[in-house]
């Protein structure tokens, strides 16, 4: 083999250990299983010196999945082309059941050779620590929920009633330290799901708070201020999308953009029959809630004054658009939850073209 052919190498990584197979340029070459290594650095380097002295060029690919990119900037660091893909876009072929980490090493690198593998756009650092904290939130806020959720059915179980609404306010918590039950359990209980709901509520401040802080110093902030110049879009909303999704820039068009965030419906069409359903939920789960949630809010006042001419012009043109659309919908007779979900998808759209107009330092 030449200094200057090409390996394409497949990982299939793991927290304790990566198994390894390459597999020449050449169309006739056979992919070959090298083994399964340690995921220390010294393991990795000590692998890229024995397939550098084979290859000049190496090709990495692995499967995105629990383990992170650390794996990905390692290797680009260096200086070396990485690529992740995610596991739902692998071709498979009908009826194989076998799936063992030899096999998916193999499968990456001959499919990355013949060019079958689309990479997953992988996040800068500060771009992931972001959405780690906009996440934690999201885990904060729904712990909250479920707290509450089980104080308010030890009330219901016990026939406790509230001489006030329950609004969480100071009254509301002086009320809760003030309930009495006859035996000495059902205190303890009591406080302790009282004791859970504070603990969660500290937490989510603290973590907004801290969100608040940090998106001031983001690289993509004009992006989040711009994007809140559309209806519905709140800090909440515009943080969570442009963490989840990255660079918006990458796709050349908005459709590919809804697809991957799973708001077009699927399809079963045949012939001359066209058979459309549900959506197709692909795609990131986080930034689908957050647009769905602003498409519920998408009657909250514009925000135009501090934003230049051009995004203006786009967020009018969003406001009338999606009036116009929720009118049609309406009647149509269409359930309220297709009317949010259509619109959430032009809000998509509308999003994507801001995000053309703000330069992001890189």
């Amino acid at each position: 083999m030449h200094q200057s052919s090409t390996l394409y190498v497949g990982w299939d990584v793991h927290q304790e250990s990566i198994a390894v197979a390459y597999v020449a340029k050449a169309h006739d070459a056979e992919v070959i299983f090298l083994g399964t290594i340690g995921t220390r650095q010294a393991d990795i380097d000590q692998l890229v010196r024995t397939l550098q002295a084979k290859a000049k060029h190496l090709v990495f690919v692995y499967e995105a999945g629990p383990c992170g990119s650390w794996l990905y900037r390692d290797l680009t660091n260096t200086g070396h082309i990485c690529g992740v893909v995610a596991p739902s876009r692998m071709p498979k072929q009908a009826g194989d059941r076998v799936n063992t980490d030899r096999r998916d090493a193999v499968q990456l690198a001959r499919l990355m050779r013949s060019g079958d593998l689309t990479p997953v756009d992988v996040p800068k650092v500060e771009d992931e620590a972001m959405r780690d904290l906009t996440r934690a939130r999201e885990d904060a806020l729904r712990d909250l929920k479920a707290a509450k959720f089980r104080l308010k059915a030890f009330w219901l179980r016990h026939a406790i009633r509230s001489t006030g609404s329950a609004t969480w306010g100071p009254a509301h918590l002086r009320w809760l330290s003030e309930v009495i039950r006859p035996t000495p359990a059902q205190p303890m209980v009591f406080q302790a799901y009282v004791r859970a709901v504070n603990e969660h509520t500290a937490r989510l401040g603290r973590l907004e708070r801290a969100r608040q802080d940090q998106v001031q110093s983001w690289r993509v902030s004009p992006v989040v201020e711009a994007l809140q110049a559309l209806r519905g879009v709140q800090f909440t909303v515009a943080v969570t999308t442009v963490a989840e999704l990255g660079d918006r820039t990458r796709f050349d068009h908005p459709r590919p953009l809804m697809k991957c965030l799973g708001l077009i419906p699927s399809e079963s069409s045949s012939g001359e029959r066209r058979r459309q359903g549900t959506l197709t939920t692909a795609g990131n789960t986080h930034a689908r809630r957050a647009l769905v949630e602003g498409a519920w809010s998408s009657r909250l006042p514009l925000r135009l004054e501090p934003q230049p001419k051009a995004i203006q012009e786009i967020s009018w043109k969003a406001h009338v658009r999606l009036c116009k659309r929720f009118r049609r919908l309406m009647a149509r007779g269409k359930h309220a939850n297709q009317i949010v979900v259509a619109l959430a998808r032009e809000l998509v759209g509308f999003m994507w073209a801001i995000a053309k107009q703000v330069p992001v330092t890189p």
